[in-house]
């Protein structure tokens, strides 16, 4: 489909003036990001308490770093007045008209954001570009609200804004390319790195890093290890900088689990992205995690954390088990074209700071290692979360991996699961002896050593 073109802004995009919707945590961040580029910068929020707070910690960030001395004070001064903080009603963006840009950071509600499109619209020149902030939502869901649908993107920033160096540009159904390339040139400017995702629910990072929660909650509900091991174990033997929970507990159990429910709802109910109960109930009663003194853990002042069960072999099944998962995830992703494999790998760690790529993870520990571990989850729980997705794993790996580039036409062939798993064994047997050992057997030490 051959996407209309947008009316290019008539300015560098050095000299454009951006217009940010939203002034909670991650529009704040955009706004100090775009003033410390030099952009006079538009802010505004329904909630005058919303827009007097993000004001407020601004100038408490800018103080503390020209107190460590990272900033001078006539910077600070600078970044103060490049950024206008205007309250206003709902809907009341007049302030926008003169914009180049307005990135749209309000609650994650796909009515609600399209309701702000439609006003934005409405409000701003013919050449402005509108962009959302969403993390899960569809992209071409909230150009429809839009006459002009051909200048709306997705801009999906991590937080902190200011320090986390990704911006996934997710291009909609009808985005024109030259918005896209604009948009990039301009966070390229900004000092990000940007990866370009299909518009598909959840985009690369928040699709893929699924079941680094989803099995983690899993594993606790199943009583195979309690939350402070699993976290334990992620953390201090795969060598993520947080564990699952401790994470969840950071970013909200509220915000992850309504992204994980997007997810779920947007891919119609694969049970790869089946929320928790568990996390379910947290979200209902309130355990929202740090900002509410309570979620996986207790923030009480004078509240101890459980001790961990540090045995080597129980953590060990725990980081094969969701690395497994997380690798055959990113590997689905390239397959269904959601992203380039290098920008998957920049994705994951630049995005949500993984110890290293999935991609090259899965090179490591070897495709008929992690290929068994997925089996004998599949065999063993008898749902959909690894079974059918192991063929396009094996076939991305064959094109991915240089040792299995003869795999791919013995794949061709493959019929059927027994057909496939025969293939692999006749391939992988050489170079992972006892890599086919009992599909009960989770960890499978054996391929381990080998690979």
């Amino acid at each position: 489909m051959e996407q209309p073109a947008a009316e290019p802004p008539s300015r560098n995009v050095a000299e454009w003036t951006i217009g940010v919707v939203g002034a909670g945590t991650m529009g704040s961040g955009i706004a100090q990001m775009a003033a410390g580029a030099g952009h006079r910068v538009m802010v505004t929020d329904a909630s005058a308490e919303s827009l007097e707070s993000a004001r407020d910690r601004l100038k408490k960030t800018t103080a503390g770093l020209v107190k460590k001395g990272r900033l001078d004070a006539e910077t600070s001064r600078l970044l103060d007045e490049l950024i206008t903080w205007a309250p206003g009603a709902a809907g009341e963006y007049a302030l926008f008209r003169h914009c180049d840009l307005v990135i749209e950071a309000v609650v994650e509600d796909l009515a609600i954001k399209r309701d702000v499109f439609r006003r934005l619209e409405a409000a701003v020149s013919p050449k402005c570009l509108l962009a959302s902030n969403t993390s899960s939502l569809a992209i071409t869901a909230i150009a429809g609200a839009c006459k002009k649908p051909e200048r709306v993107i997705g801009l999906h920033f991590f937080n902190p804004v200011p320090v986390m160096q990704l911006v996934e540009v997710i291009p909609g159904l009808l985005t024109s390319p030259d918005v896209v390339n604009q948009a990039e040139e301009l966070m390229s400017a900004w000092g990000k790195t940007t990866v370009r995702s299909a518009d598909t629910p959840g985009f690369i990072v928040n699709r893929i890093a699924r079941p680094f929660y989803g099995e983690a909650l899993r594993l606790f509900e199943e009583s195979i290890a309690g939350k402070s091991t699993i976290d334990w174990a992620m953390r201090e033997l795969a060598g993520f900088r947080m564990g699952p929970f401790e994470l969840m507990d950071l970013i909200g159990n509220d915000v992850n689990f309504a992204v994980t429910r997007s997810i779920f709802d947007g891919m119609h109910q694969d049970p790869r992205y089946r929320p928790s109960i568990t996390q379910q109930r947290l979200v209902e009663a309130g355990f929202f995690g740090r900002k509410t003194g309570r979620g996986h853990y207790d923030y009480a002042e004078g509240a101890t954390r459980p001790e961990p069960d540090r045995e080597a072999s129980r953590g060990g099944q725990i980081v094969d088990r969701i690395v497994a998962m997380l690798i055959n995830e990113a590997a689905d992703a390239v397959y269904w074209k959601v992203a380039s494999g290098a920008d998957i790998e920049t994705a994951m760690t630049k995005g949500v700071n993984y110890p290293r790529g999935l991609l090259e993870w899965g090179n490591q520990i070897g495709a008929g290692v992690v290929l068994q571990r997925l089996h004998s989850l599949q065999e063993l729980y008898g749902d959909d979360r690894a079974g059918p997705h192991m063929r396009k794993f094996g076939i991305k790996y064959a094109a991915l991996h240089p040792r299995h580039l003869m795999v791919r036409e013995a794949f061709a062939k493959v019929k059927n699961l027994d057909d496939w798993r025969g293939v692999l064994i006749q391939w992988y047997a050489d170079d992972l002896p006892g890599c086919y050992p009992d599909p009960a057997i989770h960890r499978g030490a054996d391929c381990e050593e080998a690979a």
